[in-house]
């Protein structure tokens, strides 16, 4: 079932198997977001909704609803 911007994912790996379901992992945000790693402390760029640390793996999501807002991002897991 869809829960459009109100819905709750259960966490990043929740968030990311979203974004891959519903097809929008590779969508550009529409601003690009620098962030530190949790896993490695590596600073990068997320520029899709679905990104990666270069350093460890570590794979971020955020839902096109609340990409807009940096404290939505969520860690999934290295290589998740």
């Amino acid at each position: 079932m869809h829960q459009g911007c109100d819905g709750s994912f259960g966490g990043g790996a929740g968030v990311v198997d979203k974004l891959r379901m519903m097809g929008y992992s590779g969508m550009a945000m529409p601003v690009e977001t620098r962030l530190v790693c949790e896993g490695c402390g590596t600073s990068f760029q997320m520029k899709t909704m679905e990104d990666r640390c270069p350093q460890c793996g570590m794979v971020y999501g955020v839902t096109p609803c609340h990409a807009h807002d940096p404290r939505s991002i969520q860690a999934a897991g290295v290589d998740y």
